[in-house]
């Protein structure tokens, strides 16, 4: 069964979904998160007969706790396992936002790419180190 990743940001969500032998993460898309349940059903959707799981990533602080943005996080997963008849997995993504902005930066793209790309290279960083934890 393959696993779908998302990457919950304010603005946007970035989705990812790994292969189906779950070895490899491929980016989907991303979506803006205002009014963004709609468009994530649709997604999800499309991928129900595949997928086992949802992973998200929870942003935690360096420390390890779960901060604001990691509260903001929480709740969304909340609302989405009301929807949803999928189990939901939480997942720290400590700096894949900043790892995602490097690979970006590092493949020179502009600015203005880099900003619609971010969230699913992040959301594609976030499952891939998931699925490795799998692997050992």
């Amino acid at each position: 069964m393959r696993i779908m990743c998302l990457d919950v940001g304010d603005v946007r969500i970035g989705v990812a979904v790994s292969d189906a032998l779950g070895m490899a993460a491929h980016g989907l898309k991303t979506i803006d998160r205002a009014g963004c349940m709609p468009a994530l059903k649709a997604v999800i959707e499309e991928y129900q007969e595949e997928i086992g799981s949802i992973l998200v990533g929870l942003p935690k602080m360096m420390s390890g706790s779960v901060g604001i943005q990691g509260e903001k996080v929480l709740a969304f997963v909340e609302e989405l396992k009301s929807s949803l008849q999928l189990p939901v997995i939480m997942w720290d993504e400590r700096l894949s936002t900043v790892s995602a902005e490097r690979t970006l930066i590092e493949a020179g793209l502009s600015r203005e790419k880099r900003k619609g790309l971010k969230d699913k290279v992040a959301a594609v960083i976030i499952l891939q180190s998931y699925l490795d934890s799998l692997s050992r």
